[in-house]
């Protein structure tokens, strides 16, 4: 029997290869402190496409200066970050997998900004410091930076953008009522904190004409958070957009103790997919190829998104065959090995 994993899939004009997905993984490896791409960045993508995975997605990528993570990140805010994507979709595309870039800010969650920015003025923990809420003209400028990436990624030759609307990072905490506590019409009501995203897909499609993933926490792991019920009303949301696919991971955006164990998220990329007709990634403690084909034969999910695996292996994808029996090319250099 042929494996699902092993099988193309296509999203509008784009097909990928196989399922398999390199997750965004923050790698904190910009070693100049100003966002551009290192040598490091370009080994590290390039050997997971040469172990072939399907689709590799650059870790979170800051659109803009104040909205990075660390001073350690990726940036797509200035042209210059440009000529280092671009040689690392390059790469990526030399061994026939396709490429994606996630864009993202950080917002509250910023670690080395003197000024920060949320939705409401709430700190994430006492370890962190208390964001200014965003002025509509912060709003607006935000919106338009994520416009800009948008229009950057396309330069540098990516295939896929995903909007970063999990973890606790800015437009979760607009998202989520437990950060979000504004009075005007970007708060209250799940309508109102949707507007945020909502008004940053509708940019990005002005700049951006191929697929586009949106990643969500689709659980806050707190009573007084989003609830399934809103989870599946962003989902329906994001469909009459023309979002392509929901990457469902969860937690972030208040602090939480999670249980953990092997495949703990993909009940809610299921609950996605089969109530808002949408396709999802899974993602969470995939461990193995056995593992990843029960998930889309089952129809729980479209994509499968690796992780940890993938640091641990560059080459999980021929692991993955190799337990299910599947016979997939090598590349040319390492043909012997992988008899």
């Amino acid at each position: 029997m042929n494996a699902k994993l092993f099988s193309p899939i296509s999203f509008r004009e784009l097909e990928i290869k196989n399922r398999i997905v390199m997750s965004p993984m923050c790698m904190y490896s910009s070693e100049s402190e100003d966002g551009t791409v290192h040598p490091f960045h370009i080994t590290h993508y390039e050997s997971r496409a040469a172990g072939q995975a399907g689709l590799i997605m650059v870790e979170a990528t800051a659109v803009q200066k104040h909205g990075r993570i660390s001073s350690k990140d990726l940036g797509i805010w200035d042209e210059s970050h440009v000529e280092g994507l671009k040689k690392i979709s390059d790469r990526i595309h030399a061994h026939g997998s396709k490429s994606s870039i996630q864009l993202a800010h950080a917002g509250r969650k910023a670690e080395d900004e003197e000024v920060i920015y949320s939705a409401s003025p709430i700190a994430f923990s006492d370890a962190y410091k208390t964001p200014e809420e965003m002025t509509k003209q912060d709003i607006t400028e935000t919106i338009e930076a994520f416009k800009s990436g948008a229009e950057r990624a396309k330069k540098a030759g990516f295939d896929i953008i995903e909007i970063h609307a999990a973890h606790g990072y800015l437009i979760n905490q607009f998202l989520s009522p437990l950060t979000n506590e504004r009075k005007d019409d970007y708060g209250g009501s799940k309508e109102n904190r949707y507007k945020f995203l909502y008004e940053i897909i509708e940019a990005v499609k002005k700049a951006w004409d191929g697929p586009v993933f949106v990643r969500i926490s689709a659980d806050e792991y707190n009573p007084h958070g989003n609830s399934d019920k809103e989870f599946v009303y962003f989902a329906h949301e994001m469909k009459k957009q023309g979002i392509d696919l929901i990457d469902c991971s969860t937690g972030g955006v208040v602090p939480a103790k999670i249980s953990s164990y092997p495949g703990y998220q993909i009940p809610k990329a299921e609950m996605i997919k089969s109530q808002a007709s949408i396709p999802t990634g899974a993602v969470g403690m995939i461990q193995s190829g056995i593992q990843a084909e029960e998930i889309l034969q089952n129809e729980r999910a479209d994509l499968i998104f690796i992780a940890r695996a993938l640091l641990r292996n560059p080459y999980w994808a021929k692991y993955a065959a190799d337990e299910l029996k599947q016979d997939i090319e090598a590349p040319k250099q390492y043909v012997r090995g992988w008899m």
